[in-house]
């Protein structure tokens, strides 16, 4: 596993968004992680959906295809270290936000975000945009 998609790659490859979902099925034979923390946002907006049994289904043929990748104490000791420069630094990003980004750069993993603004605030995270 080299990559690890964000919450927002998961949706778009949800509403079908091509060059997401294109980028997804490539990745896929390498193993691609998804953080727990994004499975609970995901089951949120399951929760929000107009259609819950559709949005479910979806998401579990999604969830068949990737790794959830859980919080483990080194994941948290990333994640204090960088609140701690980022409070510093007066820039702070959310928590979720940040909790994912610590679980890729503790796993060495590449992030698969389009939020570029929140996630390049976290030292050494790799990043890929679609």
């Amino acid at each position: 596993m080299l990559h690890l998609a964000d919450t927002d790659w998961v949706i778009h490859h949800m509403n079908g968004v091509r060059r997401v979902t294109g980028r997804l099925a490539a990745l896929e034979p390498d193993g691609l992680g998804l953080s727990i923390v994004s499975l609970a946002e995901l089951y949120e907006g399951v929760a929000r959906s107009w259609d819950r049994v559709a949005s479910e289904r979806v998401l579990d043929d999604l969830l068949a295809a990737v790794d959830i990748v859980d919080l483990d104490e080194e994941t948290c000791r990333v994640f204090g270290r960088e609140r701690a420069r980022l409070r510093a630094a007066g820039n702070l990003i959310g928590d979720l936000d940040l909790l994912i980004g610590s679980t890729a750069l503790r796993h060495g993993l590449t992030l698969l975000t389009n939020n570029r603004r929140h996630f390049e605030r976290i030292e050494g995270l790799a990043i890929e945009s679609a």
